[in-house]
């Protein structure tokens, strides 16, 4: 097996340029704080900001958002749940999430434009977001993975919009 190489960058709120980190225990600028991580693994690179709401307060807050941007839930994939109530059907003891969900939705119209652009960009859609919370710790995730240059970068302007608003950034 090959190990995973993880590149990730630290984003600060106080507007200082991205910082390399190896982990999401870099050391950060005193006085500083983490705005978002922007994390690669293999050819996939996600966003995530964490905070310290409960997951029920951040779920509620990303459904906000979704429905104030305009948009509709498609469907919720509770992930989380899922891995542990199969663990011990494939084998496992590994309780991977204390909780996951993935929320996935889509614009009309901005899917109309990108697939204007590029009618293959239907592969992007629906667009997800994900909340989660590891065992053990007191933060919550919401992060979304990122699209490619191009007609893509106005989803990812939306979904970014939507995980922040729904934390309170911003």
């Amino acid at each position: 097996l090959q190990p995973r190489v993880h590149l990730q960058e630290v984003v600060l709120a106080g507007g200082v340029d991205a910082l390399p980190c190896d982990d999401a225990r870099c050391a950060i600028p005193s006085g500083e704080r983490v705005l978002a991580y922007v994390t690669t693994r293999g050819n996939t690179t996600y966003v995530t900001y964490t905070t310290d709401e409960s997951f029920d307060d951040v779920v509620f807050g990303l459904e906000n958002a979704i429905v104030d941007a305009g948009l509709v839930v498609d469907s919720v994939s509770h992930t989380g749940d899922m891995l542990e109530r199969t663990k011990g059907d494939v084998g496992s003891d590994v309780t991977i999430f204390e909780k996951a969900d993935i929320f996935s939705f889509c614009s009309a119209a901005i899917s109309r434009r990108v697939m204007e652009a590029d009618p293959m960009n239907v592969v992007f859609c629906p667009y997800d977001v994900f909340v989660l919370k590891m065992p053990g710790s007191a933060q919550v995730t919401i992060g979304f993975r990122e699209y490619p240059a191009g007609p893509m970068q106005e989803v990812q302007a939306l979904l970014d919009g939507i995980a922040r608003a729904a934390i309170g950034i911003d």
